[in-house]
């Protein structure tokens, strides 16, 4: 607990007292919430803790947004008004360590689990250091017993955890970093180029946004394998998916399942039959409220919407849940079917990328507007676009292990176990070789901004 205290403080240790108080009102509205069988108390026990956490990723994080908002209403009505909003920095990790302490609590109201009267080990599960700034987030009943257990060194699990870290840097050093040099340059100029340069710009940002956050999350859950937790997966290669339903289950795991369960099966959830306005509303408001979590900026809740556009139709028609097992699987390659689904849903996504991140409406639809022009059949001309190419086929080879490994928790994570030693360590030292010579000039996580 000390550690992930002094690792968080460093950035800013004034930002701890939020943090402190998150995980102080829930854990004594927990106790409090094991003791009351008042079920007018109980309710009051758990809007305090969503009233402080809402309240406190509120301020910090939207209060901004809506501010300029109801400006921009009254002006629009030819009523303008004028005021200042607060210029605060926006405290690293804040969306997932207060939706992380809310989940303990609603769960703790709902008598799924018994609440817990250690506030070190729950003080430890809300700040624990390798998920605390960018997930995933942890449910306390996943991680919070962990605590609470004796562990010991297993030297295979310290060594499958230093796998996943070293494919996860490859993922952010050279992938995400690489094709981030390129995507910046293209969206920043993105009015001085062809369709054909800005197609290549989104699908460098789709392989930027895939090889930071997930990269992040590999070393996450390898760092806390290190010391004996074990954290849920994030990740399940999610542009090998074949339809946005699909693609929901496999990208940020962690944030998908906690809206699924404390926002939209409590709205109602499934009413197909019975109610189907009432589940279109309730599908459309999980994937609003997805995309406003991402950032106070109309491009995330349009990135939201077309989410919901694509999904509703699949929902519809019964297919929503078609594919519950990975591509191909037992296969090495998929079949036609099965080519023809994943470029459509990846072509979907690599125009609904844009909207996340553009950095406003009338930026991205003029950047689509660009893309959907004769150009698009020009060849690529932007600065450096020769380097790119080298960029590009990292991607390919990067993209054939993901595939080889799709079928495991991460790519390499069975790579090499029945090679010979030499070949197996050839193989990992080439992926740190990889790191050392083709790494790029240092990118901020993206996920760090949320």
């Amino acid at each position: 607990m000390a550690s992930s205290f002094v690792f968080y403080g460093w950035w800013d240790w004034r930002f701890l007292f939020l943090i402190i108080i998150s995980l102080l009102v829930d854990y004594f509205v927990g106790r409090a919430l094991g003791k009351e069988e008042n079920t007018i108390r109980r309710k009051t026990y758990l809007w305090i803790s969503l009233t402080v956490n809402l309240g406190l990723l509120g301020f910090f994080k939207y209060h901004q947004f809506f501010l300029e908002n109801f400006i921009a209403a009254f002006t629009f009505f030819g009523n303008p008004i004028h005021a200042r909003g607060l210029d605060l920095i926006l405290p690293v990790g804040i969306s997932f360590y207060t939706f992380q302490t809310m989940s303990y609590t609603i769960d703790v109201y709902r008598r799924k689990m018994v609440p817990t009267n250690d506030l070190i080990a729950f003080s430890a599960y809300v700040s624990f250091f390798p998920q605390l700034v960018a997930g995933p987030i942890e449910r306390a009943s996943n991680l919070l017993p962990q605590f609470l257990k004796p562990r010991k060194f297993v030297y295979e699990n310290a060594v499958d955890g230093m796998r996943q870290i070293l494919w996860g840097l490859v993922k952010k050093m050279v992938i995400a970093d690489n094709c981030a040099y390129f995507a910046n340059q293209i969206f920043f100029n993105s009015g001085d180029l062809n369709g054909s340069s800005l197609l290549l710009g989104s699908f460098f940002f789709m392989i930027q946004i895939y090889g930071d956050f997930s990269g992040y999350s590999d070393i996450a859950i390898g760092t806390a394998r290190l010391f004996g937790f074990r954290l849920s997966q994030n990740f399940a290669f999610p542009y090998f998916s074949r339809n946005v339903a699909e693609f929901w289950k496999r990208w940020h795991i962690s944030l998908s399942t906690w809206f699924r369960d404390y926002v939209y099966f409590p709205m109602g959830g499934n009413k197909l039959r019975s109610r189907p306005l009432i589940t279109i509303r309730n599908n459309v408001v999980l994937f609003l409220l997805i995309g406003f979590w991402h950032g106070p900026k109309w491009t995330f809740i349009f990135f939201g919407l077309l989410n919901a556009l694509f999904f509703l139709p699949l929902f519809l028609s019964k297919r929503s849940g078609n594919f519950k097992e990975v591509i191909a699987k037992g296969r090495i390659f998929p079949n036609l079917k099965e080519i023809r689904q994943m470029i459509v849903f990846n072509s979907c996504v690599l125009l609904g990328i844009i909207f996340f991140r553009a950095d406003d409406l009338p930026h991205a639809f003029s950047f689509l507007r660009g893309i959907f022009s004769l150009s698009l059949f020009e060849m690529p001309d932007y600065s450096g676009v020769k380097k790119s190419l080298g960029v590009l086929v990292m991607v390919v080879v990067f993209m054939i292990l993901e595939w080889i490994g799709r079928e495991n928790k991460y790519a390499i994570e069975k790579t090499g176990l029945n090679w010979k030693k030499p070949f197996r360590i050839a193989f990992y030292y080439g992926l740190v070789f990889c790191i050392f010579y083709f790494a790029a000039p240092k990118q901020d996580f993206i996920y760090f901004q949320f």
